[in-house]
């Protein structure tokens, strides 16, 4: 299955201040959310993080990339370092990129865009960055954690989200 997920923000105390995430403790949400991972994706599975991974020196980010299930692929975060892009374990890492998925172009970056590649075609924007907080367009999804109970999720689920209408551009 394939899914995506962002701003995860491992290991960056700011985030439980910033975006009052429900947790004691960093250690307390970076255990909750490798286990939302785990229990949400297979080690078959593969994910792409559409940025704001951790903030990890590169050992502490390949230890972490270790625990977590899938085969994963980083879409760099503006809060990403270099550290984290250095680490072994993500299958690909680039700023930007482009799938298809059924026949629909998935456009996948950090950044929400306000237009992007095909979007007069029925093309899909996932992308992080906002926390669940920005009114999305028709076929853009925050893929991000704060939007989806702090796990990864699947594009069928995104496209539920979307209706009907998102619904039968993926049929």
């Amino acid at each position: 299955m394939l899914f995506f997920t962002s701003d995860t923000h491992f290991n960056d105390a700011r985030i439980l201040r910033i975006d009052r995430r429900p947790f004691a403790s960093l250690a307390e949400h970076d255990e909750a959310l490798i286990s939302f991972w785990n229990e949400t994706v297979t080690p078959d599975d593969e994910v792409w993080h559409l940025g704001d991974f951790a903030r990890h020196g590169k050992a502490g980010g390949e230890a972490l990339l270790s625990r977590l299930n899938g085969r994963k692929n980083l879409i760099i975060g503006n809060n990403d370092p270099d550290e984290t892009t250095a680490a072994d374990g993500w299958a690909s890492i680039q700023h930007y990129a482009e799938l298809r998925f059924n026949g629909v172009l998935l456009i996948l970056c950090h950044y929400p865009f306000r237009t992007w590649n095909r979007m007069g075609k029925k093309s899909i924007n996932l992308h992080g960055h906002s926390h669940g907080k920005l009114k999305p367009l028709p076929r853009q999804y925050d893929v991000g954690v704060d939007a989806w109970n702090f796990r990864p999720v699947p594009l069928p689920a995104l496209i539920q989200k979307g209706g009907a209408r998102a619904q039968a551009s993926l049929a």
